[in-house]
């Protein structure tokens, strides 16, 4: 199984319709919890990816506590693709997903970076409360390969986006994320991933998520939720096949 390398998308930022990032301010120097080895320097994640390909990727995101983001961002989110991911070697993805940065409330948000094109970054909804939940989709439009949306609680929230070269490309990815911002510093947080599916096809055909690689950085980790026959769902280090999750700060 061909790992993707982890979309370090930069959170830096806030404007009414879009911000472009880019991940240049993060240093080297930093290396703290906060810093993992999946991502550029300062980036650190504790998620999940697929273990085969598929159309798009799903689930229902909440913070169950407010992050604790002293530099940088925190997030948990959900998307397909990466740094060099492309069928040349280009830059590509999609996410979507709840983020935090300091003195900020929590938001919905997506991200899309196109070949050659730095990041975007659009907020849908910048002010939710924590213990609120969204369901969330990436997913490849219907007899359209290669070119996708963002929905938001069933509904899509983004015009079709081309990502050429893409359709049966990528293994989704749902993880949290935190960027420290360039300091020596950790970001704290704890974020829910229920309902994770994977679509095998154009436009859905969803099946549950089957991991196939793990992220766990330093200072973070996952623990998968398991259903039981009555009452509620539990913590389970068995059997990791997840479909949902806590993603936290340790």
């Amino acid at each position: 199984m061909k790992r993707i390398a982890v979309m370090t998308g930069l959170v830096a930022g806030l404007a009414s319709v879009a911000v472009f990032l880019s991940s240049a301010g993060a240093t080297s120097g930093a290396v703290t919890c906060g810093s993992g080895t999946h991502g550029g320097p300062g980036y650190a994640y504790a998620g999940l990816q697929s273990k085969s390909p598929g159309s798009g990727v799903r689930a229902t995101i909440t913070a169950l506590s407010q992050p604790e983001v002293s530099a940088g961002h925190a997030a948990g989110w959900i998307g397909v693709g990466g740094p060099d991911s492309g069928p040349h070697g280009e830059t590509m993805w999609l996410q979507t997903g709840f983020a935090a940065m300091p003195s900020t409330p929590l938001m919905v948000y997506a991200e899309v970076t196109r070949p050659g094109r730095a990041p975007a970054f659009v907020p849908l909804d910048t002010d939710v409360a924590v213990g609120e939940s969204h369901r969330l989709a990436v997913l490849e439009m219907n007899r359209r390969p290669g070119v996708w949306r963002v929905w938001l609680d069933g509904k899509p929230v983004t015009d079709p986006i081309v990502l050429p070269g893409s359709h049966k490309r990528w293994e989704p990815l749902a993880t949290a994320e935190s960027w420290n911002g360039g300091v020596a510093t950790c970001n704290d947080f704890r974020f829910r991933f229920e309902r994770v599916g994977v679509a095998q096809s154009l436009g859905g055909s969803w099946r549950p998520f089957v991991p196939g690689y793990t992220f766990r950085d330093r200072g973070y980790s996952i623990h998968q939720l398991t259903p039981t026959t009555r009452g509620p769902r539990t913590l389970s280090a068995r059997n990791f096949q997840a479909y949902a999750f806590d993603a936290s700060s340790a």
